[in-house]
């Protein structure tokens, strides 16, 4: 990916901080939306045909992990770059409203939508005859389930009559680059959130003591860490290599599935790894309410498992190496063909 202001990088991060300094997770959402939307980073990747400010996955990449690292929760991702970016592929217009998107089944059913309840629309994807449909449709004319994750994040479950919206049509091409996005973005958070608990452990196992010397000088506490440390490196290169490939291509390379699979595997197996190694190394204190260390762990683990679960990425990694066998396994790696 393109590099990005270092200036525009620490002024979201600037702003992300502030804003968790006077709140607490899941409060001034509002307030947030504002000052964001002032400084055009609710709508970062809109063109500014559509009301947008005209930047790439770049700068988005570096708004979702500010948001994460500061543990700041706030439905950025699912109104950029999956709502209203469906609604402008379909050629709609949107206003300034809050939005999330979500896939509804046969039924009209989405469960686990992200955001659905304080959304003030929602962009509904549905399968009508032999392809797919998109609506702009107010929050208030939908069956809406409040839920949550285990984070304490909106999950809510959306129900609808298909029969009585009135949609755009999609190519086949739009639904799949929605669901590699999604998958994506989850990948992203997920491992800013895995480099927010390296950094935690680090200093934690500096500054605390044991028998008279830091935490950081035993070498079982050493390799905690260390593992921390490569399984959060290996889930970013991972997901940085699928995003690469993805802006590449412009969301259309042949191994694009492929890579999706790898970075979300990767993620999935790396938080399990982290997680578990971070509340070792805290102890007692990281499983308090007011230690910060829960603000990232559990939104790892509620994550990785958004838009297709760890066994679902990995099954479909055995399909394709299934198909591949052993003779293409290595060009099936590398991405070289024949």
């Amino acid at each position: 990916m393109n590099a990005v202001d270092p200036e525009l990088v620490e002024m979201m991060s600037a702003v992300f901080a502030a804003h968790r300094e006077r709140y607490e997770p899941g409060e001034g959402i509002t307030e947030l939306w504002d000052q964001l939307g002032e400084l055009g980073l609710v709508r970062l990747t809109g063109s500014e045909e559509y009301g947008g400010s005209g930047a790439g996955w770049a700068e988005a990449v570096e708004l979702l992990r500010a948001a994460a690292w500061h543990g700041v929760r706030i439905p950025l991702a699912e109104h950029d770059l999956l709502a209203c970016w469906l609604l402008e592929a379909a050629g709609l217009e949107a206003d300034d409203s809050r939005r999330t998107a979500c896939l509804l089944d046969d039924d009209g059913v989405a469960g686990g939508v992200p955001w659905a309840a304080g959304a003030d629309r929602v962009a509904l994807l549905w399968r009508d005859g032999t392809g797919y449909c998109v609506a702009d449709v107010d929050t208030a004319s939908l069956s809406v389930t409040p839920g949550r994750n285990r984070a304490g994040e909106p999950r809510d479950d959306v129900s609808v009559d298909v029969t009585a919206l009135t949609g755009t049509p999609l190519p086949d091409n739009v639904i799949e680059e929605f669901t590699r996005r999604a998958a994506l973005v989850r990948a992203v958070q997920v491992c800013a959130v895995l480099d927010r608990t390296l950094a935690l452990s680090v200093a934690h196992t500096s500054e605390r003591t044991q028998f008279g010397r830091p935490l950081a000088k035993f070498q079982a506490v050493q390799t905690l860490v260390a593992d921390i440390a490569a399984e959060s490196a290996l889930a970013r290169a991972a997901t940085d290599g699928a995003l690469a490939e993805a802006l590449r291509s412009d969301w259309s390379s042949e191994h694009l599935d492929f890579l999706v699979a790898v970075a979300r595997s990767c993620v999935g197996h790396a938080t399990s790894v982290v997680v578990r190694n971070a509340h070792q190394v805290h102890g007692a204190i990281g499983t308090t309410r007011e230690h910060r260390l829960h603000e990232f762990t559990m939104p790892a683990l509620s994550w990785r498992s958004e838009y297709g679960s760890v066994a679902h990425w990995d099954d479909k990694l055995m399909e394709y190496a299934t198909v591949a066998g052993s003779d293409g396994l290595w060009a099936l790696i590398t991405a070289t063909g024949d």
